[in-house]
């Protein structure tokens, strides 16, 4: 090894190695066809692909630790209260982050702001109990002794979609601490604040006639 290093380094340098390589390049390499271009980017498409192929159970498992989804009969209401006791508590999270909000809002004497803030609360803390006392009840769900995977697809994406609120929420949330911190634009942040909150209580109300659908055979 030694040996050949010495010969690399005592070698002349050429002027155009580049260009003696091809003058001297066998007849059958100049015959090969060029490489197709890359259409999509290469890495990032196989990593869209990845993602892409992830379906709904997959996707919560990896938001909610120890959730087995609602395949087995016999875990379903476990797999049930899992979910959803998850789910209250990351949006009671942003209820207090909110509520914190108000006490800020409160000390910059900026109390033309407070009531609107406080229905945002109010909206995530009824949706917050709603999640929490739901009924365990489904029969189309719990007791269906089998259930169709595609429904069960449609279900997982449904909380997914539950899910998705929280990230929302809490987007909203920092729009208003900024807003806040600048002083201006508060009303429009509490006002976007406000609608997702409705919307998220708007879909949770239509999830039982999602688990009521998965157990249709």
């Amino acid at each position: 090894m030694d040996d050949l290093l010495n010969r690399f380094k005592d070698a002349p340098e050429k002027e155009d190695d580049s260009q003696e390589v091809v003058e001297n390049a066998p007849e059958e390499l100049e015959e090969l066809p060029p490489e197709p271009a890359s259409e999509g980017g290469g890495q990032d498409d196989l990593l869209d692909t990845v993602k892409s192929s992830l379906r709904g159970f997959e996707k919560l498992t990896s938001k909610i630790p120890g959730y087995h989804g609602y395949k087995e009969k016999e875990m379903r209401r476990e797999a049930d209260k899992l979910l959803r006791t998850q789910l209250a508590g990351k949006f009671d999270d942003q209820r207090k982050r909110i509520a914190g909000l108000q006490q800020q809002l409160l000390s910059m004497a900026k109390i033309e702001y407070l009531d609107d803030l406080e229905r945002a609360v109010m909206k995530l803390q009824l949706l917050i109990d709603r999640i929490k006392t739901a009924s365990y009840g489904y029969a189309g769900l719990f007791d269906a002794v089998k259930v169709k995977e595609e429904q069960l697809d449609a279900l997982y994406e449904f909380d997914n979609r539950m899910l998705d609120f929280v990230d929302e929420v809490a987007a909203d949330a920092d729009r208003v601490t900024s807003a806040v911190a600048a002083g201006e634009g508060i009303g429009e942040a509490i006002g976007t604040l406000v609608a997702t909150a409705d919307e998220a209580n708007l879909a949770f109300g239509h999830r039982e006639e999602a688990i009521l659908q998965a157990g249709l055979e």
